[in-house]
């Protein structure tokens, strides 16, 4: 699977597991990030990659305004309820989400939150 990784979570900390694995994961915090809400969901779709994220409170609206448009993103991962610094946590949230649905075509348009 292809992730992207918001610039609010730690390459060191999340990436390694899922890259271990096998996933093509892009972290923003190791790239120059683009500016907006908007450009980091025009990235991951451009690319094909599942967005994860800390940033819930504006990436939800995000989403649904996206689906009241008709525009699919690729797939949209927002941890909620967990500390930035729960690295275990965070990536077993994402692992079970990518057993879950293994298929890029079962993530256009979802959003799942953890």
């Amino acid at each position: 699977m292809r992730l992207l990784l918001d610039a609010n979570l730690s390459p060191r900390g999340i990436a390694i597991r899922p890259r271990e694995a096998g996933h093509d994961v892009l972290a923003l915090a190791e790239e120059s990030s683009p500016e907006g809400l908007s450009e980091v969901l025009e990235l991951a779709t451009a690319e094909e990659r599942v967005l994860v994220t800390r940033d819930s409170r504006d990436f939800a609206p995000l989403a649904r305004e996206w689906a009241g448009a008709q525009r699919p993103h690729t797939g949209l991962i927002l941890i909620r309820t967990l500390d930035h610094s729960q690295f275990a946590e965070i990536v077993a949230g994402i692992e079970s989400y990518l057993e879950r649905w293994p298929s890029h075509e079962q993530w256009r348009g979802l959003t799942v939150a953890c």
